[in-house]
């Protein structure tokens, strides 16, 4: 049986999508558009950017390639 997540993590999570969409939206992209630059779904992009489903690493470095922005300004 997993234990639940602790409280910080879901916050952090939030945060981490709120940089994401940031990033996004400093470089000019549509949720779409992203989407198209790195093989996923505007729905996905969603899930991250509100904190209800975590990137994993490889997405984090398309983002940040996609953003063009170093990958520590995603997860700061």
């Amino acid at each position: 049986m997993l234990n639940p997540l602790p409280g910080w993590v879901p916050r952090r999570r939030q945060q981490i999508g709120l940089q994401i969409r940031n990033a996004r939206k400093a470089a000019g992209l549509t949720q779409i558009r992203l989407g198209e630059r790195i093989g996923c779904d505007d729905k996905t992009i969603s899930r991250w950017e509100n904190g209800h489903h975590p990137p994993d690493l490889n997405d984090l470095l398309l983002i940040a390639d996609a953003c063009n922005v170093p990958l520590a300004d995603l997860v700061r």
